[in-house]
């Protein structure tokens, strides 16, 4: 929340003090990132809220990163509250990836608002690590393709974005 003070200004135009409430919002504070975890038969879920950067990537790591000595993670993180993520975000989605595969299991994403779904596509993210429009879809997809790799087409947008 911004903070705000009040500041008496004097008008040149005439004698009298006027009162005017400003707004600092250099010292308002940023979004951050809420996480939340579940699990659901056997597979984490990750919720994820606000957004994701810089500030915030260790903790999003943190979230994302399978469990020491896990047979075979399965994670999928929900994304359906995540309004803004950079580039921090998506070394970490890369990290996070690889390490599930390296254990024998599995990251998908799911629920990307079209904000969030662009940075993925131009990244390419979206050919690397499975994602999916809903969690359910998500928990409930076959680990490979058709091509017997990991990842997904991308998302059917709705109401035809």
């Amino acid at each position: 929340m911004a903070a705000q003070r009040c500041a008496r200004i004097r008008n040149p135009q005439s004698a009298s003090a006027v009162e005017e409430v400003v707004t600092d919002t250099h010292e308002a504070t940023r979004p951050g990132l809420s996480i939340d975890h579940q699990a659901v038969d056997g597979i984490r879920v990750i919720v994820l809220r606000g957004e994701i950067d810089h500030d915030n990537r260790d903790s999003l790591k943190e979230a994302l990163l399978p469990p020491e000595g896990a047979p075979a993670p399965r994670t999928v993180a929900d994304f359906r509250g995540v309004t803004f993520m950079d580039s921090s975000g998506i070394n970490v989605l890369i990290v996070a990836h690889r390490a599930a595969e390296d254990a024998g299991g599995w990251l998908r994403l799911a629920g990307m608002r079209q904000s969030v779904q662009r940075v993925l596509e131009l990244v390419g993210i979206d050919a690397l690590i499975p994602c999916h429009s809903t969690v359910e879809q998500a928990m409930g997809a076959c680990p490979y393709g058709a091509s017997g790799r990991s990842g997904s087409a991308p998302l059917a947008r709705a109401g035809g974005q």
